[in-house]
């Protein structure tokens, strides 16, 4: 019984999160010869493999809201409340392919990617122009995500890394970052911190950014019996927001409520989803 609950979350969780087509993208990532951006020690492996990053997404949507420009683009284009878990799908496996997939299949990833963003244009509320391939703006997002997703890690995941192999994570993003064409990414913890400050004075969160946040932790597309499963891992990536973010977003801050509850709700949500789909190898006769 036990096993088929297991079996039956672990599908759940993977087809939401890759698609249907899901299983055969992963045997191509996985299953095809060749060298890689990233070897198996590499430290962005560790991250992006964990279920940490359940959590480091949502609060990575949300910080990367703040920013105008980028949120009325992805407000105007990516289609995020029409189809979000597409996108979700189509992020996750971007991800999979740049970290664990072959040197070509990455490449041509990026390159994807890039020819979208070229095609994006317009302006904000306001009057800012704005342009998806903008390196500066795609500084904004890659920082705001490798930040997200590190804190998340250091939290929650199952091995968390030392300072050193936080660095050397927040090297290998700027790998990716580079080849979708931000200029002199951060290359280690220090760096980024001093990225995320820099671009603080162009901060805030207009309609577009509410309307998002309102969206991920009030309104998410989710039948009401997966809900509270969600909002556990909503609520943490709140908490994983720096105190100036979440004050933007108008999201309160609870510090004795975020230890008492919230952070042991994550660690055993991030067990769970781990437990899920991470199933013990089967054993063969003999054993």
């Amino acid at each position: 019984m036990l096993t088929d609950v297991r079996e039956l979350l672990g599908r759940s969780l993977f087809h939401r999160v890759a698609g249907p087509d899901g299983p055969a993208t992963r045997a191509r990532i996985h299953g095809t010869p060749g060298p890689r951006w990233f070897g198996p020690d590499r430290p962005i492996r560790t991250v992006h493999g964990d279920a940490s990053m359940f959590i480091g997404g949502i609060a990575a949507l949300l910080l990367q809201s703040l920013h105008p420009q980028a949120m009325a683009a992805v407000a105007a284009h990516s289609g995020y409340r029409g189809d979000p878990w597409g996108r979700l799908q189509r992020t996750s496996t971007f991800l999979a392919v740049t970290t664990y997939g072959t040197a070509d299949d990455a490449q041509r990833a990026v390159d994807h990617v890039r020819a979208i963003h070229e095609r994006i244009r317009g302006r904000t509320a306001e009057g800012l122009e704005y342009h998806a391939g903008d390196p500066h703006l795609l500084g904004w997002v890659h920082a705001a995500e490798t930040h997200c997703f590190l804190r998340a890690h250091r939290r929650y995941g199952a091995h968390p890394l030392d300072t050193a192999g936080y660095d050397a994570y927040v090297a290998d993003t700027a790998r990716v970052a580079e080849a979708l064409g931000v200029l002199d990414p951060p290359r280690d913890l220090r760096e980024l911190s001093e990225r995320l400050a820099a671009y603080r004075p162009e901060l805030r969160a207009g309609a577009d950014a509410r309307a998002a946040a309102r969206f991920l932790l009030v309104r998410p597309p989710l039948p009401l019996a997966a809900r509270p499963f969600y909002g556990g891992l909503a609520a943490n990536a709140v908490a994983l927001l720096p105190p100036w973010a979440r004050s933007m977003l108008w999201l309160p801050r609870l510090p004795v409520v975020d230890a008492l509850a919230v952070r042991p709700a994550g660690h055993a949500l991030t067990r769970t989803i781990r437990w899920a789909m991470n199933p013990p190898p089967q054993r063969r006769d003999g054993d």
